[in-house]
C-alpha cells in the first residue's frame, strides 16, 4: 500500500466526504442529475469524481434494469459513497455508463465565499452624515 495523494478541488462550491471531508466533485460542472434515488434516499449523478477507489464489478438489478456496477469508496477514510455504472444492459440507460452516483447522506456540499479585496465602496455602502 502506498501513500495517498488527495486532489484538492478549486472552485467556490464542491462536494466532500461527510466522514473525512475529502474533496469529491465540483458542485456545478460535474453534477448531471440531482434526481437519482437509492435505498436510503436521494442521490446525485456525477460525470467526474476524484479521491475515490472502486470495488469489484457486480451485476445489480436496479429500478431502471440490470446494470454492471462498482461500489465507490472514499480513498481517504474507506467509507462507501455510492457506485459507478460500468455497463447498462438496456440501450436506453447507456448514458449512465462511466458515471458515478453518490448518495446524498454520505456527502456534503462546501460553499466557500470568495472575498474581493479590490472592491471599492459604492454609493450605498458609504455612510452619509
Amino acid at each position: 500500500m502506498g501513500r495517498v495523494f488527495l486532489v484538492e478541488l478549486e472552485g467556490t462550491s464542491f462536494y466532500k466526504c461527510r466522514f473525512c471531508h475529502s474533496h469529491l466533485a465540483l458542485a456545478g460542472a460535474n453534477v448531471l442529475s440531482w434526481s437519482f434515488n437509492c435505498r436510503r434516499g436521494r442521490a446525485y449523478l456525477f460525470s467526474k469524481v476524484v479521491n475515490i477507489t472502486v470495488g469489484p464489478q457486480e451485476e445489480k438489478l436496479m429500478i431502471t434494469g440490470m446494470h454492471t456496477v462498482e461500489d465507490v469508496f472514499c480513498c481517504c477514510c474507506g467509507q462507501i459513497l455510492g457506485w459507478k455504472y460500468v455497463f447498462a444492459h438496456d440501450k436506453n440507460q447507456k448514458y449512465k455508463e462511466g458515471k458515478f452516483v453518490l448518495e446524498r447522506w454520505r456527502i456534503e456540499e462546501e460553499v466557500s465565499e470568495e472575498v474581493n479585496f479590490d472592491a471599492r465602496p459604492g454609493p450605498i455602502d458609504v455612510d452619509t452624515p
